[in-house]
């Protein structure tokens, strides 16, 4: 017996997502074929900095991590780094607990332990796959530019012109409804596998611009972007968000269905109530599903974890 759990803002189960009043969902799984450990980890000050501990051993035989966090006493991308060190063939799928505004207020639950800090995963290993779908919900705009000059986190250039000076140009060319997304809000798509001759849904990494320099024309995105990456501006709305998200499950099967979204989708994103998990249900179901809001979500891209904002990442159980 394996069990973690998290509170959040809203709760997923069926067809339902449960916003603005009590809700538990319960996900329950019988793996006949799979080992499943549940265990607790922490990040601790070391000499060498902070460090991520509590990685069991069965974990070296893993291919799947189910991952819920306290976002503020537990840091989830040193944590993805960690584990890309360890076990570089494990998935991860799950994210922030969302349901409290400072250290100490989420609750996470492992077996018949309440925790008030760090993380509570379950590895999966043996038998058959546990399957993740990551949905960015955004689509591009303009056309693709290699990274010419970066500095951190700052994206200097784009194609020999200022990033700002980029995106100014595809404002240009965009129709006022996209014009009006980019007010809302800008994204960077960045090449994840620039193997492939034609670049789509799972080739980029979504992160939001949060801020320019208009003295340098630098952008700021929140992640260190190599010079020489491919990267594509991209803009995020209801419809996209939803239709990104069928097709990334057309073809696939599944038993049930875990879900991971962001406490910015629901109905104030989409102006109405439920539309991630029937969309789920519209693509594979009617099947098993639970899952629940997050402050950030955790998934792969291309072979890659990473944590995400405003997305939906499922774990996909087989039948």
């Amino acid at each position: 017996r394996a069990v973690i759990a998290a509170t959040s803002v809203s709760a997923i189960g069926g067809e339902t997502e449960i916003e603005n009043s009590p809700g538990l969902s319960i996900f329950a799984a019988v793996l006949p074929d799979n080992q499943l450990h549940a265990m607790r980890l922490d990040a601790v000050e070391t000499l060498d900095g902070l460090e991520v501990t509590g990685w069991s051993d069965e974990t070296d035989d893993a291919h799947t991590l189910l991952l819920l966090a306290d976002p503020f006493t537990f840091p989830v991308d040193l944590a993805l780094r960690s584990a890309e060190a360890r076990y570089p063939a494990l998935l991860i799928a799950g994210g922030n607990a969302s349901s409290g505004s400072r250290p100490g207020s989420n609750r996470l639950v492992l077996n018949n332990d309440i925790l008030s800090s760090g993380a509570v995963a379950i590895a999966v290993s043996g038998g058959e796959r546990i399957r993740t779908v990551v949905s960015q919900g955004c689509r591009p705009l303009g056309v693709p530019f290699t990274v010419t000059a970066s500095n951190g986190q700052f994206v200097e250039s784009l194609g020999g012109k200022t990033a700002l000076e980029r995106l100014r140009g595809v404002a240009a060319e965009a129709d006022e409804s996209d014009r009006e997304l980019l007010r809302d809000g800008v994204h960077l798509g960045v090449a994840i596998e620039e193997s492939n001759d034609v670049l789509g849904r799972g080739d980029f990494l979504i992160r939001t611009v949060i801020g320019g320099d208009r003295a340098s024309g630098a952008i700021a995105i929140g992640a260190h972007v190599e010079v020489g990456t491919t990267a594509q501006f991209q803009v995020r709305d209801a419809a996209s968000a939803l239709e990104d998200l069928g097709v990334l499950l057309e073809g696939e099967e599944a038993g049930g269905v875990l879900m991971f979204t962001c406490n910015g989708r629901g109905s104030r994103f989409f102006s109405k109530p439920n539309q991630d998990a029937e969309a789920v249900q519209t693509a594979l179901g009617p099947l098993a599903l639970a899952g629940m809001a997050c402050a950030g979500e955790i998934g792969p891209i291309a072979g890659q974890n990473h944590l995400h904002g405003f997305t939906a990442s499922l774990a996909l159980f087989p039948r």
